[in-house]
């Protein structure tokens, strides 16, 4: 169980930048933002805190990837996991048409699965495969619910609980998550005492070739002691927001952690795009190893690509 909370810490979001990111090959090619320049905001009331407001109260996240089961579309998903010379040793291919009606949800068009991907149990190597079928795979065979909670634990020490916190860390970042072991409060970046520690500056962009938008960064001063930096759990959040009425369309985050019981380096984007007016999940990638005392290194990346969003409303 302890291993469900501590992994509950490596999953999170947006944009490709030239932060922290793992040497080593990674499937997510895509650019989808040009930045244009800095931006010179004067208004009294817009600036920094506009930025931090809209991103810690933001649900719009979360309610996308409910929306999305409303409408038929592909969704392509590679993974790959890597020996220790970050060598590529496994590779799952999905390619999976969703069904927003009907009894079966999920058509799977390609399922192709090479090297080390399985336990002889039949189970998943990796615990990292086995949260990404719980967050995305679920998503892709279950019904649209409207309405909901974000988080719906059973107990402080239920595999669910775990899992509600995961998606906590993936959809809202900058909020406290309560029950993880020596990091829960590590997360919540936008305090008093934790914006000392950050440099904060927003950009003018184009996304997606059509869309203004402001490319808002919250990056780890890099004049702090080297003993500060370690202490700091998240080093870069990137948050894309549309021009034309503050819609979040992406994040990007960096992570990296390391103390007796555990180490991390985590890098995770999502990207939203627009259908029928509707803010929908296109793009998410993952970079990450984490290691854990007595158990096998975990080195994953994946790409997940959602396209092809057709038909109505149900």
């Amino acid at each position: 169980m302890k291993k469900i909370g501590l992994f509950v810490v490596f999953a999170l979001c947006y944009l490709k930048n030239s932060g922290q990111e793992i040497a080593r090959f990674n499937p997510d090619t895509i650019k989808t933002i040009q930045l244009d320049s800095a931006v010179n905001i004067t208004a009294q009331k817009f600036g920094v805190e506009t930025f931090i407001n809209a991103i810690i109260t933001d649900n719009s996240f979360y309610q996308a990837f409910r929306n999305m089961k409303k409408y038929g579309f592909i969704a392509e998903n590679r993974i790959f996991t890597y020996n220790k010379k970050n060598k590529v040793d496994g590779k799952i291919y999905r390619k999976i048409k969703h069904h927003p009606s009907g009894p079966v949800k999920m058509e799977y068009l390609v399922k192709q699965d090479t090297g080390k991907v399985y336990k002889k149990n039949g189970k998943y190597q990796l615990y990292t495969i086995e949260m990404f079928d719980y967050i995305f795979m679920n998503a892709y065979n279950s019904e649209f619910v409207a309405e909901g909670p974000m988080t719906a634990g059973k107990g402080a020490e239920s595999n669910e609980s775990y899992k509600s916190k995961l998606k906590t860390l993936i959809f809202a970042p900058g909020r406290p998550i309560k029950g993880l072991p020596f990091i829960g409060s590590k997360t919540q970046i936008f305090t008093a005492n934790m914006r000392q520690y950050y440099d904060y500056s927003y950009y003018s962009g184009t996304y997606l070739d059509s869309i203004p938008v402001y490319w808002f960064k919250v990056k780890v001063k890099p004049d702090l002691s080297n003993g500060t930096k370690d202490g700091l759990m998240i080093k870069e959040l990137t948050t894309i927001f549309d021009k034309r009425n503050f819609e979040i369309l992406g994040r990007y985050v960096d992570m990296k952690y390391s103390n007796m019981l555990f180490d991390f380096d985590v890098q995770m984007n999502i990207e939203m795009s627009y259908f029928q007016g509707e803010k929908l999940p296109s793009k998410i990638s993952y970079q990450g190893n984490w290691d854990y005392p007595f158990k096998k290194e975990e080195r994953a990346s994946f790409l997940i690509v959602h396209k092809d969003y057709q038909g109505e409303k149900r």
